[in-house]
């Protein structure tokens, strides 16, 4: 790379002396990268698209757009921000509570979909949606790049049974190849609760089941040697084990699936629901993602039977979110969250969206009612979806937690070529001024993660970073404060704006990896991995007039401020004597 200009070396030891130098960092921690991933993790190689999103079918048109011919020009940068980044089809589930009382209707040609109860619950809004839902479907996979869709079939009541064979045999007619799997029901662990069902358990669902898939049969919407379906896509009071081992594995499932949250906003706000502490605390992740003795058992088990588990929505809050969903630990947080289920032999992970204006949210409109306006809202948890992208390797990935035991510093190591080299590693540091003790006031919030000598002889280093955790919030007022990735930020139309920026060190004697915090760091090993960095600029539609700035991701060199982060990063280790 040559050495910095006197110049540029003069204002980043300028900058230390005024900041760095004056206060400790909260330390360096020594990596273990072994050349080889635990047995234990060689059964659970993941692909690059292992994460996907998943979208609620009731606001699925004021996102996508009403119509094929008017997909909104933010929706599909969004989503080509992600294809870019993977060789594998982007994932996408759609469906929810409302999906499982919709009704799909053959001559509803005019509209894609329509509200059919005003005075629906909101977290269970029913709908009837016709061809144009599979028309737009289409349709954006042949602009963002290949797709592939999981669609939610209706059975929370027998009456919907004839009409969910309608939309299987609609899904694999108008998708073919697309169409990945269907999910019979959703949450049939809350039937009872919510008031559904009398009487329903695990003894009435299992026959349920058999009953769907028969009906299936006979009207060749399933075929038995061939089979798209999945479930039971539980939440909360059932586990995988039991469903499983009650009869669910008689039948020729092509995923079982679940989704869960670390808590939840039905009833309003609450110490636990608004408690930053909890997502913030990398101890608490791998309890949150195995969930409960009988769900880990139960996707041991699947993995045995070479049934993969796919968790099919994820997030921060359940029922619309908190005041903490859209702050900037959820990105930190989502992303430990979906490394730990590569690690847990999870077979995909889906973050979940839904209508205008839901606190934890990864994009959002202007209004409710027209998507092609620009002015979109990007949710701080959306950016998990690029570091994820570029982390996981199309030649397979097996992610091993590092194990660091710290409660803000995480490490992961991920083996490319399906365990077979060492490629990258991430480290996520949850330190913030809200977050440490008073006893640690005197020290930055940054940790230095030593990378030890004969691993690799560079790497080049990513950033995820954010002046503070609640930036992004509109909730605490801190909306504008800049949120980037690799030195870009998106935009209002879901571009990517600003020079992407990688930051490149000799590492063949060991080298350090300072993590400001919060933030990430993605750290490819370049003398190993035959992976690259993404770089090009991944926007594929701006409105006519607005194309704005193209000088983004065009270069694989350092930026400004990729420059200064490398040189503190090498004076600051000089002048602590770690080096």
């Amino acid at each position: 790379m040559g050495l910095l200009p006197n110049t540029l070396l003069a204002l980043a030891l300028f900058l230390l002396a005024g900041h760095s130098a004056a206060q400790r960092n909260l330390g360096t921690i020594n990596i273990s990268f072994p050349e080889h991933p635990p047995q234990s993790a060689l059964s659970n190689p993941v692909n690059d698209n292992f994460l996907g999103i998943s979208w609620e079918l009731s606001s699925f048109d004021t996102l996508w757009g009403f119509t094929a011919d008017k997909l909104p020009d933010a929706m599909q940068n969004y989503l080509h921000n992600i294809r870019a980044r993977i060789s594998n089809p982007l994932r996408m589930r759609i469906g929810g509570n409302g999906m499982d009382i919709s009704t799909y209707d053959p001559d509803k040609t005019d509209v894609m979909l329509q509200l059919t109860d005003p005075d629906a619950y909101f977290n269970d809004i029913p709908c009837t949606f016709g061809p144009v839902f599979f028309d737009v479907l289409n349709a954006m996979s042949d602009k963002v790049g290949d797709m592939s869709y999981i669609l939610g079939l209706p059975m929370r009541q027998p009456e919907f049974y004839d009409n969910a064979v309608l939309l299987a045999k609609a899904a694999q007619e108008k998708l073919g190849d697309k169409l990945d799997a269907l999910l019979i029901g959703n949450e049939p662990d809350l039937y009872q609760k919510h008031g559904h069902k009398d009487q329903y358990g695990i003894s009435d669902y299992v026959p349920d089941i058999g009953g769907f898939l028969e009906l299936m049969e006979d009207d060749d919407a399933f075929n038995a040697n061939k089979t798209n379906v999945g479930g039971p896509t539980v939440c909360c009071n059932w586990n995988l084990d039991d469903v499983i081992s009650a009869g669910l594995d008689k039948y020729p499932y092509k995923y079982y699936t679940y989704q869960h949250y670390p808590t939840h906003f039905c009833a309003g706000p609450n110490a636990e629901n608004t408690n930053m502490t909890y997502f913030v605390t990398h101890p608490n992740v791998r309890p949150y993602v195995h969930w409960e003795d009988g769900n880990w058992k139960g996707i041991l088990e699947a993995k045995q039977a070479g049934v993969p588990v796919l968790m099919t929505e994820y997030n921060s809050v359940s029922c619309g979110g908190s005041n903490i969903s859209d702050t900037f630990a959820m990105p930190l947080w989502a992303t430990d969250v979906a490394l730990s289920a590569a690690g847990s032999n999870i077979s995909g992970i889906f973050l979940h969206t839904r209508e205008f204006d839901i606190t934890y949210n990864l994009f959002d409109p202007p209004s409710a009612h027209d998507p092609n306006q620009t002015g979109w809202r990007t949710g701080p948890i959306y950016y998990t979806t690029l570091v994820v992208a570029e982390t996981l390797s199309a030649t397979g990935s097996v992610v091993v937690d590092l194990e660091l035991n710290s409660t803000h510093a995480v490490g992961y190591g991920v083996y490319d070529d399906n365990g077979d080299t060492r490629g990258k590693l991430v480290f996520i540091n949850y330190a913030s001024k809200e977050t440490l003790p008073s006893s640690l006031s005197d020290r930055n919030t940054s940790y230095t993660f030593h990378i030890p000598e004969n691993v690799t002889d560079s790497i080049g280093v990513r950033y995820l970073v954010a002046p503070g955790l609640y930036s992004g919030s509109r909730s605490w007022g801190t909306e504008d404060e800049t949120i980037t990735w690799a030195g870009q930020t998106v935009g209002e139309v879901g571009d990517l704006g600003g020079k992407q920026e990688t930051s490149f060190i000799k590492c063949s004697q060991g080298c350090d990896v300072d993590v400001p915090g919060p933030g990430l760091a993605l750290v490819y090993l370049l003398s190993d991995t035959s992976d690259t960095f993404f770089h090009g600029n991944s926007t594929v539609a701006l409105p006519l007039g607005n194309e704005g700035d193209d000088s983004g991701a065009r270069s694989f060199g350092l930026g400004m401020s990729g420059v200064l982060v490398w040189a503190g990063s090498v004076v600051l280790s000089i002048a602590l004597g770690w080096v």
